[in-house]
């Protein structure tokens, strides 16, 4: 019945070719005002005023995200249904712009229900039960959750945030649940250690967008005397790309001595894997690695979020964080040697700095393809 009614959707609320024919060669004759808005409001498929209406009535929000949870479930099969996600999507990301959002401290005394919602989607370290909620929310660490005006019970996104005395540079001392919590005259250091997004209906719409931002800001009033905000973050991307690159050459901004180097640095890492780079996945190749291999893997690592980031299918956490304005930091070897860790990441975590007066700034070097990134960073490519 879904199938059928998105098939309706995609084959009969569809703009009207001639009509956007005829409008199209009258603006191109004529490209006024007049001619323009006629052209705008043929080419606009009927559909989209059918979801404002939806999204007018009680609940209508919310229907309207869970209707495009179940169609990006199935657009993978129905590729004709592609308009009718990206209306969807144009549509919820006017209504779910970051201006709209409201932004909460979670606590312990938060509501029952809310706290349950943390820890079903946490989506980068998973919460083990309540006693392990409640070690993330004791005096030295903070969450913050965004919500939107028509779901005020339904966090939309979240994040988890560490108060230390430096930069992290591993997760597992970060959610250990025993872990004593360090008294507020330790606190130098914000670390941005989870970002979850709670709503899949909301993919591709950009909530976290200067989300970090405004939770720094908060932060520093509370806080004066943190300085530095950081993220811990995962490179989800990474060991798949390592086990399917080898034309290193084609890699935008790469020349040719680089590409070279780095192609020596694949091979002495494959030696140390035994030949398979996949074994690093396992926790057993990383307790064995050289210095000489660490180094090569961290090369790797650098190359491939410096270089490969900013293109289409760059690492997406890597682009998060440096399309909202962070700088790569520092790299991690055995920072997360958890088995989601080793495979994704092979073992590696990323320091990604917010520097509050430079944001716009390097937000605008990712938009134009540059990565800003610190100069440990550097020295390795």
């Amino acid at each position: 019945l879904l199938e059928r009614f998105f098939d309706h959707l995609a084959s009969d609320f569809s703009p009207e070719p001639a009509a956007v024919l005829a409008s199209a060669q009258a603006y191109a004759a004529k490209p006024d005002a007049a001619h323009l808005i006629t052209l705008v409001e043929r080419t606009e498929p009927p559909r989209q005023e059918l979801f404002r209406r939806i999204n007018r009535a009680p609940g209508g929000t919310s229907a309207l995200i869970r209707l495009r949870r179940a169609l990006l479930e199935r657009l993978p099969r129905q590729p004709a249904w592609r308009a009718l996600e990206a209306d969807l999507l144009h549509l919820l990301s006017s209504w779910f712009n970051p201006g709209f959002l409201e932004m909460r401290q979670v606590s312990w005394r938060s509501p029952a229900a809310l706290l349950e919602q943390i820890i079903r989607h946490e989506a980068v370290h998973e919460i083990d039960g309540w006693d392990d909620l409640r070690r993330r929310l004791l005096p030295d660490r903070r969450c913050f959750a965004f919500f939107h005006p028509q779901l005020p019970e339904e966090p939309l996104i979240f994040v988890e945030v560490a108060l230390l005395p430096e930069m992290a540079g591993a997760i597992a001392p970060l959610i250990d649940k025993k872990q004593q919590p360090l008294s507020p005259d330790q606190f130098k250091v914000a670390v941005f250690y989870s970002i979850s997004n709670c709503q899949p209906g909301l993919r591709g719409v950009s909530l976290g967008n200067f989300l970090i931002k405004r939770v720094a800001e908060e932060l520093k009033a509370e806080l004066p005397q943190l300085k530095t905000f950081s993220t811990l973050s995962p490179i989800p991307g990474f060991l798949p790309w390592l086990l399917q690159s080898t034309d290193l050459a084609a890699m935008p901004g790469v020349k040719a001595t680089l590409a070279d180097e780095m192609g020596q640095a694949r091979q002495l890492l494959a030696s140390a894997c035994g030949g398979e780079l996949s074994a690093l996945s396992q926790r057993a190749t990383h307790d064995k690695l050289s210095k000489a291999a660490q180094q090569a893997l961290l090369k790797l690592a650098a190359l491939y979020l410096v270089h490969h980031s900013p293109q289409p299918g760059g690492d997406p956490v890597a682009r998060f964080h440096l399309d909202n304005g962070a700088r790569l930091e520092r790299l991690n070897p055995q920072g997360n040697l958890s088995p989601k860790g080793l495979k994704q990441s092979a073992g590696l975590m990323v320091n990604y700095l917010y520097d509050l007066a430079r944001i716009d700034t390097h937000h605008d070097r990712f938009v134009h393809g540059s990565v800003a990134h610190a100069r440990a960073i550097g020295t390795l490519l």
